[in-house]
């Protein structure tokens, strides 16, 4: 266990494991920021209402997941979103930097370890988060994926709702973006924004993004038609709100590295705010990063997976 981590051992600090084992895949998931105190930097991962927070998102996104592969999902000491925006009005850039994140990253690492070590069983693996979630895996390929044993085993990392950019290919050959709908060990990484949207202070120069209704990293338009359907949860409960067959059109700005949604049908539930996105500007919207496009990645998780298994003889 590294030095100063959580003790991942104790099962208090898991959002989830699985109560048993039925797929031949593992996902490893990372919940986004869902604290946002100005009194303290970093979550205290025993307060109840936040233990409960992580636990809806398990069934708001990683359901998304959990349907084709075994959940894995550790709760982590997460830089505050309050924390998070100071940085960012302070002109700061390099958010990995910031020792308070680096806490939280540490943790993740040490969890990833110690499911490496004590429950995986060389299983193959999905990592996979959004927003600070994200983040901490992208530290973790940063540092850890250059290994050929765990880049055979990963069949992608669903690193969405933060930017993996150009940068981050050069520097890290490993990091690969995805190519299309069902290629493996690859990256797939998005940021939603309305055709209008400023401001994001998610999307980054030099961002990528590929499109997770047509998988096109170029600007071909994917029409509502080919949407499988957009689902709506109360995130903090993970209550069914809405779901909304063939929501919205999509695609890919190349040149900004974003994912571009127009077209979106209206929700009939009054709980699904399209206008009031908290921290972020209008037209961003980055809180539906998974809500949004849930159907269509969802298919594309077992269509994945089944891709790494024909390749891998079924292991």
């Amino acid at each position: 266990m590294k030095s100063g981590a959580l003790d991942y051992t104790d099962s208090f600090n898991w959002v989830t494991q699985p109560s048993k084992i039925d797929k031949p895949v593992d996902v490893f998931y990372v919940h986004p920021t869902i604290f946002s105190g100005k009194d303290s930097t970093n979550m205290d991962v025993a307060d109840k209402k936040l233990r409960a927070f992580a636990k809806g998102l398990t069934v708001a996104q990683a359901g998304v997941y959990s349907g084709s592969a075994n959940l894995f999902a550790p709760f982590y000491r997460q830089q505050s979103g309050a924390v998070q925006d100071e940085f960012t009005a302070r002109g700061g850039t390099d958010m990995f930097a910031d020792p308070s994140f680096q806490l939280g990253a540490r943790d993740v690492e040490a969890a990833f370890d110690y499911y490496l070590e004590h429950l995986n069983k060389d299983r193959p693996f999905i990592i996979a988060g959004h927003s600070q979630g994200t983040m901490t895996l992208i530290n973790l390929m940063r540092k850890r994926f250059d290994d050929p044993a765990l880049q055979k085993r990963l069949v992608a990392a669903y690193l969405i709702g933060y930017s993996v950019t150009t940068h981050d290919l050069e520097q890290y050959p490993w990091m690969k973006r995805a190519m299309g709908a069902d290629d493996t060990g690859v990256i797939i990484t998005y940021n939603t924004e309305g055709p209008d949207a400023k401001g994001s202070p998610v999307l980054l120069e030099g961002a990528i993004a590929i499109n997770p209704v047509n998988w096109k990293n170029d600007s071909t338009l994917a029409t509502r038609e080919e949407h499988a359907g957009a689902v709506f949860f109360n995130d903090a409960t993970g209550e069914l709100i809405e779901k909304i067959d063939h929501f919205a059109d999509a695609h890919v700005d190349p040149e900004k590295g974003v994912l571009v949604i127009t077209n979106m049908k209206q929700p009939e539930s009054p709980k699904i705010d399209l206008e009031h996105l908290g921290r972020f500007p209008a037209g961003v919207y980055h809180k539906f990063d998974y809500a949004f496009w849930f159907n269509n990645l969802k298919e594309n998780v077992a269509t994945r997976i089944q891709s790494y298994l024909a390749q891998h003889g079924g292991q």
